[in-house]
């Protein structure tokens, strides 16, 4: 008695067994296929005519773990984020020359009101400024990294609606 020899199933019918089974079958894509339909997982971001979309206001003194958090969270929100100019707030002034942007984050009070003091009051009405927790805070508490991503979301939003 011989064994029957395996039949080739139709692509069809091997989708709705794996269904039926609860698998979900991945298939490799090829570059044609990508190219078709790519989907851009960041949407683009805006830039201002000074060619700045978003300015960081950091306090001083952060360690290298707050910086690298930050570094990160902004990495996982698009590379117009990743690459937002950085201003330190030293004494309760801005550090360095800040440029006009579309949106501030500004993490921490202090820096809130060092960077209320610098803008101009026309600049601050046109700009989305968000706030969130001081990066020593968004390092260790979880209420702190849920408030930073909420932020972050905000900020994100504003950016890609500036664009349209």
């Amino acid at each position: 008695m011989n064994a029957s020899p395996r039949q080739h199933a139709v692509a069809g019918h091997r989708d709705r067994v794996l269904r039926a089974l609860g698998v979900t079958p991945w298939v490799r894509r090829t570059a044609r296929e990508l190219q078709v339909g790519a989907i851009e997982p960041n949407p683009p971001m805006a830039d201002t005519a000074a060619g700045v979309a978003c300015v960081i206001v950091l306090p001083e003194g952060c360690s290298t773990r707050e910086l690298d958090l930050l570094g990160r969270a902004l990495n996982a929100c698009g590379a117009a984020l990743a690459r937002a100019a950085r201003v330190m707030v030293r004494g309760g002034q801005l550090a360095g020359d800040l440029p006009e942007a579309r949106a501030y984050l500004v993490f921490g009070e202090a820096q809130a009101h060092a960077l209320g003091r610098t803008l101009s009051a026309v600049a601050m009405h046109q700009a989305q400024i968000v706030l969130a927790d001081e990066p020593a805070l968004v390092l260790t508490s979880a209420g702190a990294k849920r408030r930073l991503w909420s932020a972050l979301r905000s900020l994100r939003r504003a950016l890609a609606t500036a664009g349209s």
